[in-house]
């Protein structure tokens, strides 16, 4: 079975910092290209940052040079550090996996970013 699980978001003031983690199961981790997309609300959901098999990254322009993902292929872990987080950054964020093999989805986990 595959499981892609997120742990908890959290709230943080503009400016705060945050990681968010996502653990995988079920696949051939190190195959996957990995992605984090979040879904604002009333917006359609984005893809926020990606990061292929290889370790090759690209991020969505609004988050340039604010978060930076990473992966761990031993843990079997994607990473998305937030840092100076605004407004706009509030949303449910996800992360997925891409493979030929198939296309897998974290359940999502709340960021909520507030003064």
């Amino acid at each position: 079975q595959v499981r892609l699980v997120q742990p908890g978001g959290g709230s943080v003031q503009p400016g705060g910092s945050l990681r968010l983690s996502c653990a995988a199961s079920g696949i051939n981790f190190k195959l996957y290209t990995m992605d984090w997309n979040r879904q604002a609300p009333g917006k359609l959901r984005e893809l926020v940052a990606r990061i292929e098999s290889g370790g090759t990254t690209n991020y969505a322009d609004s988050v340039k040079g604010r978060f930076t993902i990473s992966r761990d292929n031993v843990r079997n872990r994607v990473y998305l550090q937030m840092n100076n987080l605004r407004l706009e950054d509030t949303g449910v964020y996800y992360c997925s996996g891409n493979h030929r093999a198939g296309e897998y989805w974290g359940e999502g986990t709340q960021v909520t970013v507030s003064s």
